[in-house]
Parts: C-alpha cells; sequence; structure tokens
C-alpha cells in the first residue's frame, strides 16, 4: 500500500509538472527534443512500470522518451553511485573531496588517489573524444542519450525540491548534486571502453615525468654514460613478485563471467536455451542493472545494463538472447621509443626525431579550510597515445630516462563504435541479424559472446575491438630486452619497437583502421552447444577447437582453469547421464539447478586425496574432521567449505601441484591427482586451521554462517558460491578471511536463464546485489535476499505478464 500511495502521490505531482510546461535543459542550455516527437504535445512521453524486485519496464513512442524514462527510473534507484563515477571522469574528484581520497576501479581492479585520477581523465577523457564519440553515434543513441540526460536530471530537480524525503542520503546534500550532460554520458561510455585497457595504467600514465636532463645542461656525454641499460632480471623479479596493472591480465583477475548457449541438440524440449552470468564488482558502476525498454515496431529487449549506459548489454526478446564473458584478447600494445639522448621529450621514428606532445593540465583542489586551489601537471602523448612509467618495488620496469620512453596505443581508445553496436543488438529483428552485426559493426570492446535463438543453433564468438598485430609483427617488432619480461606476467601482451613505420598496426578491408576483421577473430556455430567461462576461444567446445588466431587474442593447447573445467564438465556430464540427474539433455529446470550448484571443482579432484593422506597430522584434527563430512559445494548448508577455501588459496598457487601435468589431448581432466608429497601442500591444511582458528570462525561452521554480503551492512543476506580459482563455476569473491567471515563485494551479478516455448521467450533470473544502491529504497536488499534463497523470478515481458506482475505504473511527462 504504501508503495501505490507514493506512486499516486508521485504521479500527481508529474502532471502538475507536465502542466506547468517546464523543459529540461540540455547540456548547452537549451530546451531538448524528443527526436521523433512525443505525442500531446510533450518533449517527452513515457510510461515506467515496476514489477517484483522493483523492475522497470520502460514503455515510449520515441528514442527520446525512452531514454527520459530510463534516466529517471535509474535515478530513483542508483543516483549517487552514477553522480560519483560522473564527477571521477570529469577529472574533479579533488575539487568535490579533497586530494587525500582516492578512487577505485574494482572491475580491473585499480586504485588512484584524487589527484592522479583526476590528471588521467583530464588527459584521456578530452572534448574531442567527447565530440568524436557523439558525431559517430547512430541519431537514434543520441535521442535516447539527450533524453536518458533530460530524465536524470527531473529526478535531481525533485529531489531538490524535497520531492523524495529520506531517499539518497549519501549525495542529497553534496555540492556534486548537479545537473548532469550529454558529455557526461559520452565520457561514461569511453570510461567503460577502454576500462579492460588505459584505465589498467591510471597512475603510470597520470605520474610519468620525463627525467631531469634537459637540453640546456646536458653534457656530450652525460646523457648516455649516466644511463644504465634495465636490469632485466631484477624488473622481472620484481613483476612476479608485484604485478602491478598487469595482475589485471593475469589468471587470478576477478573481472570474469561464465555463459553456456545450448542449442536444440543439447536439450529436451529440443528449443535452444541460453545461460549468462557475469561476475563483476557488487560496489561501483560496473554494477548490472535489469530493465525492459520497449518503443512499440521498433525496439523490445530486456536484460541488463552497467550504470549509466541506456541500453541492453545483456538480454533476450522472443527471437534472440545472448550474453557475454571478459576476452582473453588484449585491447591495447606497449611500444618502447627510442629517444633523444640529449632531450628526452624527442623520440626517434624512422630514423627523425618527433617531439613528444606536452598536455598541460590544470585541476581544481579542495583544501582543508573548504578554499578551492589549483594544481597543474604537464604529461605527455606520442602518436601511439599516452606515455607512461612504471616502477615496481623501485625497480623501473618501465621507465622514462635519456635512451627510452615507453607508450601505449588503446584500440578501444579509438572505439567509437560500442553504443552503436548494442542500440543494433537490441533491434535485431533476428539471430541471423545478430551475427551480421556482431561481424559488421565490430564495436564491442573487451568480451566474448554466446547468442542462440528460438530452436537455432548456438553460436560464440569473439568478435571484438583487437589490435592488429599478427604474430609475425610482433616476432620481428619485439622489443628486445624488456618483451620476455612483460611476457611473464601477460603472457601475450606484445611490447612492440615504436621507432618503425612497419612495427605499426596492420589494417582489414573487413574492418575500422587498426583492428582485426572478423575473418582473423575466433567464431563457432553448434547444434549442441559452446561455452566460456573467460579462458579464450580454443575450447568453446572441446569436439571442435578452435586454432590458428593470433597470440594477441588468445592462447592454445594450454590448461584451462578450474573453473573452465568445470563448466565443461557439467555440461558433459549432463549428456552423457552421469550427474544424477533424469535423462541425457538439458531441462530447463536442470539448467537453473546446474549453474547455481555451487560445486567445488578443485575438491572434485582432490578432497579424497587430502583426507587419506594428509589427515592425521598435528594441528589439523577440526580442519580434517570438518573436510571428511563436507559435500564438496559452497551452498549455505555445507559445513567444512571454509576449511577447504583456506586450504585451497595456500596452494593454489604452487608449482608443482598436480602429479598428473595437463595434456591437450585431455585438457578438460588435466592436470589433476594432487601432490601431497609437496611439503607446501601439508603446511597448506596445518595453516589453514590456524587461519580459522584467529578469526574465530569454526571449521565446521555451515557455509550459510560464514559468508554473507558484503555490501549491505551487518548481518547482509547469506551468500552461496565461491571464489573461480577453487574451482567454483558459481562464484563469490571477497577480500578473504575476516572474524565475520567472508565478505562478498564480488561475483554473480545478473544471471539469466533464456530460452523459449511456443514462439514466445521464457526467462528466468536474478540480479545479485539488487537493483538499488540506495539503503532507503525498498529494493535495496530484495533480490539479493532472494538469491540467498535460489528463487529464481520469471521476468515478465509480455505486457500481460507486466500488467499482472505490476507493482506500479507512472505516466512521465515533459
Amino acid at each position: 500500500m504504501k508503495d501505490q500511495a507514493r506512486s499516486a502521490w508521485a504521479l500527481v505531482l508529474l502532471l502538475l509538472a507536465a502542466c506547468s510546461g517546464s523543459n529540461s535543459p540540455n547540456a548547452d542550455g537549451g530546451a531538448t527534443t524528443g527526436g521523433d516527437g512525443a505525442p500531446g504535445g510533450s518533449t517527452y512521453d513515457v510510461t515506467v512500470t515496476r514489477t517484483e524486485m522493483g523492475i522497470p519496464h520502460i514503455k515510449a513512442a520515441d528514442w527520446g522518451s525512452l531514454g527520459y524514462g530510463y534516466g529517471y527510473a535509474f535515478a530513483e534507484d542508483n543516483l549517487c553511485v552514477f553522480l560519483d563515477d560522473l564527477v571521477t571522469i570529469r577529472g574533479e574528484r579533488s575539487r568535490y573531496f579533497g586530494p587525500d581520497g582516492s578512487y577505485s576501479i574494482p572491475a580491473v581492479p585499480v586504485t588512484a588517489n584524487n589527484v592522479d585520477s583526476d590528471f588521467f581523465w583530464k588527459l584521456m577523457a578530452t572534448d574531442d573524444v567527447v565530440a568524436q564519440l557523439k558525431a559517430s553515434a547512430r541519431d537514434e543513441v543520441r535521442q535516447i542519450t539527450t533524453g536518458y540526460v533530460a530524465g536524470f536530471n527531473r529526478y535531481i530537480r525533485e529531489l531538490q525540491a524535497g520531492e523524495h524525503p529520506g531517499r539518497h542520503a549519501t549525495c542529497a546534500d553534496a555540492g556534486y548534486l548537479q545537473p548532469i550532460t550529454e558529455d557526461d554520458m559520452y565520457r561514461r561510455y569511453f570510461r567503460l571502453s577502454i576500462i579492460a585497457s588505459s584505465s589498467v595504467f591510471t597512475n603510470e600514465i597520470a605520474q610519468a615525468t620525463p627525467p631531469l636532463l634537459s637540453p640546456a645542461d646536458a653534457s656530450s656525454s652525460a646523457s648516455t654514460d649516466d644511463v644504465a641499460e634495465p636490469d632485466t632480471a631484477a624488473a622481472r623479479a620484481a613483476l612476479l613478485a608485484h604485478p602491478g596493472p598487469f595482475a589485471a591480465f593475469g589468471p587470478d583477475k576477478r573481472l570474469g563471467s561464465n555463459m553456456y548457449g545450448l542449442g536444440p541438440d543439447a536439450t529436451q524440449t529440443g528449443q535452444s536455451m541460453l545461460f549468462g552470468n557475469p561476475h563483476f564488482p557488487w560496489t561501483g558502476t560496473e554494477r548490472l542493472y535489469i530493465v525492459h525498454l520497449e518503443v512499440p515496431g521498433k525496439m523490445n529487449i530486456m536484460g541488463a545494463s552497467l550504470y549509466g549506459v541506456p541500453l541492453v548489454l545483456i538480454g533476450f526478446n522472443d527471437k534472440l538472447a545472448w550474453s557475454h564473458t571478459v576476452s582473453t584478447a588484449y585491447r591495447f600494445t606497449l611500444y618502447e621509443l627510442p629517444v633523444n639522448p640529449l632531450n628526452a621529450k624527442q623520440y626517434f621514428y624512422d630514423g627523425q626525431l618527433t617531439d613528444v606532445t606536452p598536455v598541460p593540465l590544470t585541476i581544481d583542489v579542495k583544501q582543508d579550510d573548504g578554499s578551492i586551489a589549483q594544481q597543474s601537471r604537464t604529461l605527455y602523448r606520442t602518436q601511439y597515445g599516452p606515455v607512461l612509467e612504471l616502477t615496481i618495488s623501485g625497480i623501473p620496469v618501465l621507465g622514462w630516462d635519456n635512451l627510452r620512453m615507453y607508450t601505449l596505443r588503446d584500440a578501444n581508445a579509438e572505439n567509437d563504435r560500442l553504443m552503436n553496436q548494442f542500440f543494433a543488438w537490441d533491434t535485431a529483428p533476428d539471430l541471423t541479424t545478430f551475427k551480421a552485426d556482431h561481424a559488421s559493426i565490430l564495436g564491442v570492446p573487451w568480451v566474448n559472446t554466446v547468442a542462440t535463438g528460438p530452436g537455432q543453433d548456438a553460436y560464440y564468438g569473439d568478435l571484438s575491438v583487437v589490435p592488429n598485430v599478427p604474430d609475425d609483427l610482433v616476432s620481428r617488432c619485439k622489443a628486445p630486452l624488456l618483451s620476455p619480461v612483460i611476457a611473464s606476467v601477460a603472457p601475450g601482451l606484445p611490447l612492440l619497437l615504436g621507432n618503425r613505420t612497419d612495427c605499426q598496426w596492420l589494417n582489414d578491408a573487413d574492418a575500422p583502421a587498426g583492428i582485426f576483421g572478423a575473418e582473423h577473430l575466433p567464431t563457432l556455430e553448434r547444434s549442441d552447444w559452446v561455452a566460456n567461462m573467460n579462458d579464450s576461444y580454443w575450447l568453446t567446445n572441446p569436439a571442435e577447437p578452435l586454432t590458428g588466431y593470433a597470440r594477441i587474442i588468445g592462447d592454445e593447447a594450454t590448461a584451462r582453469t578450474l573453473r573452465t573445467r568445470l563448466g565443461i564438465r557439467q555440461i558433459q556430464q549432463r549428456l552423457d547421464g552421469s550427474d544424477g540427474l533424469a535423462g541425457t539433455k538439458f531441462s530447463y529446470d536442470d539448467l537453473k539447478q546446474i549453474v547455481l550448484g555451487s560445486r567445488i571443482y578443485s575438491a572434485e579432484l582432490a578432497q579424497a586425496d587430502v583426507l587419506a593422506d594428509l589427515c592425521g597430522g598435528s594441528g589439523t584434527d577440526e580442519v580434517c574432521a570438518a573436510l571428511a563430512n563436507w559435500n564438496g559445494t559452497a551452498n549455505l548448508d555445507a559445513t567444512g567449505t571454509q576449511s577447504w577455501i583456506e586450504f585451497w588459496q595456500r596452494v593454489k598457487g604452487l608449482s608443482n601441484l598436480w602429479n598428473t601435468p595437463f595434456s591437450a589431448d585431455d585438457p578438460v581432466n588435466t592436470p589433476n591427482t594432487l601432490n601431497t608429497a609437496n611439503r607446501q601442500v601439508a603446511q597448506a591444511l596445518s595453516d589453514a586451521q590456524t587461519a580459522l582458528d584467529e578469526a574465530g570462525i569454526a571449521a565446521d561452521a555451515p557455509f550459510g554462517s560464514v559468508q554473507h554480503s558484503g555490501v549491505h551492512g551487518d548481518n547482509g543476506p547469506s551468500i552461496f558460491g565461491s571464489e573461480g580459482t577453487i574451482g567454483a563455476f558459481t562464484v563469490a569473491d571477497s577480500e578473504g578471511l575476516t572474524d565475520q567471515g567472508y565478505l562478498v563485494d564480488f561475483g554473480n551479478s545478473y544471471i539469466q536463464a533464456v530460452t523459449w516455448e511456443n514462439g514466445a521467450v521464457h526467462a528466468e533470473g536474478f540480479i545479485t546485489y539488487s537493483e538499488s544502491t540506495d539503503p532507503a529504497n525498498p529494493h535495496y536488499v530484495d533480490y539479493t535476499e532472494r538469491y540467498s534463497a535460489k528463487n529464481w523470478l520469471r521476468f515478465p515481458f509480455t505486457d500481460s505478464q507486466i500488467s499482472a506482475d505490476a507493482q506500479s505504473t507512472v505516466e512521465l511527462s515533459e
């Protein structure tokens, strides 16, 4: 009743506002336009119906109104988190929060202090970048963006007028609670494009400084004699101990996902099925948000978006469904440039000296007394992109001295097609068009894609933005000293010589300049299944390995992660009937049960060996007793899960962990057989007992009492699942064991299981952390509680389903 009363009162206020004839200002201060034009003389006219768990269904007659409804609904739920991100990418954190705070992109992860963050974004997200993105955007995308800004700003005006008391306490009185602009939105699109590339090097770019030596004070020999060649052994050791930004590309990276595409041959009904499950942060703007967008006759799509993106990025309708996982392909290359020894701000290119481009920047910095002072810094760019410096533990790994400098070229910093790609997919009439758009637009920034449609084959493609750097180019152009050093922590990432024309990226006829075309990127279609769990394309289906692609895209014939292996085994066991379920094909209920089963593959491989060979030693009685009664899962009723987690975290990186090594002839089942003779393995069991004792956590406590949401305050809902590095397919990640147990802040996020019945879509799923980040919002924790109970929600899609499940309906016009 409270929601109904609130909705009724909101409707009265909205109708009064509409009667006033007010218009929302756009970025230039003028009135917004609705593109196709909304009915009744209004610029915008849209219906927002919220169904169970607060999911907004946004229906409009034109693109501008669609964006308006989305902007307003999203602001209701997540105003402060999004504004915080916009402050960041404008380069204004120091202005509002002072110089001493920091900003993190947990998806990568990277953390920079406010000052370095501001200088980085001032350098990267420039007005020229915004102008290029606007100019390249489809007209429909521009209209949706304009409308989104107007709807978001309407909610800000209402909040400032006192219409939503108690909401958004974090920012309701903040100085940055101001209208957003269209430029803000395009900067947001840009930030998402470069999250897996330039953003990783925020600190290294923001702190890059030329050596002090200048032409005026240089002697004829001091600049060369006083600078030594890099100590590659020390650099390698430093990186292996502390990978720094390269941790974003390592096997233990947190950003990931699972997805299955099941074709007709793999299902009991003969209808295709799709499972999608990004593993993303539970904090910040890389959270996902469930939404349904409809412009009748033009778009009808439901699914999830990252915050601030007014299109569906993973979704479904009656004609198709798709999902994504983070790809192994690199989106950039590093370049080594020889510098003029008498002027380190010049580098050699084809034998000629070329000046770096200085970029003077100034930011506002809040002082202790509240006043604003300015701070300036000059950063530098080359023909490839920004100059960077990387120092690890005091060792200059990629230094800027009087011999060389380092820079990067980022293909996604040049990608102006992201929003066009997803608009095309959101409006695709069928799977055939979807696949054609994938190959022709090439705007997907950093993810693999799996898609299918009713009764159609399962499709996989890593048709994403990848620098056109074939292996032979890398062979002839790799920097000889430091390429092996970088390869030790980022295998496959090219460090190229940047002083030669023949080392520039190549061009394909079927692609934008500098990136691979579809002909050189991996795809696979099968009538049984395809899958990806963040390893490379190679084992999309082990029956048909994909090979022959450039190393920058991914590795081949190498060991897969435990999560990948379990993901494949779950499909294989379902199709050979060895998983204990009925039949030898997937039912829809089978799919839902399997993907949230919370199996731990490392335990399936090694639990018996631990109990047989390692238990009985001193200091392990409690852990061993717990493991003896443990069912090998991370379900809430499992007893002993935490004992295995603490053990496996201590052995997972050991050399000689397995007695049977990896074999490319049996990649799903190898390596295997735990090497219990390794003394470090035995010690890890004792250390696990110590860690649990110190945290005050019982070795055999039910897992539901040990692991909780870490984003919902004290006593957040219990969360099942565990980390992918221990072989969990159902992922729940934390910062490690505390005296409160594991506090989940990363992992399963948006989940969709999709099939079709009688030509209509049937989709169920979750948003694990709920739709809203505002504790005062009724949808702050409700979906998390539902997820904890594994209580799948049928997503209403048709008008009749939405009407039957409607919790509130608001007509917005302006």
